[in-house]
């Protein structure tokens, strides 16, 4: 595969430098392995929809989309509460 230039914050790129030399690989190589274990938003959504679909299937519970933002906001709620003890 062609190499690619990509136009970053100097800042940026000697960060991931610094963060690929840590692991022993070359920036080249740290960003490969990166985009490998990234994924874009259609595949989260295509896996939090395999996930519902199992859930549903495994325990018969299926929340409205009212109840899933219910759900988010006890989530977030508590959450918070947690991170500030």
């Amino acid at each position: 595969m062609p190499d690619a230039n990509v136009r970053i914050p100097e800042e940026a790129r000697d960060r991931l430098a610094a963060i690929a030399a840590a692991e022993g690989m070359s920036l080249c190589a740290y960003l490969a392995r990166l985009a490998e274990t990234l994924l874009t938003p259609a595949e989260r959504a295509e896996r939090a929809e395999q996930a519902r679909a199992a859930l549903t299937e495994w325990t018969g519970y299926a929340p409205t989309p009212s109840e899933e933002r219910d759900l988010d906001s006890e989530l977030d709620r508590r959450l918070a509460q947690a991170a500030a003890r």
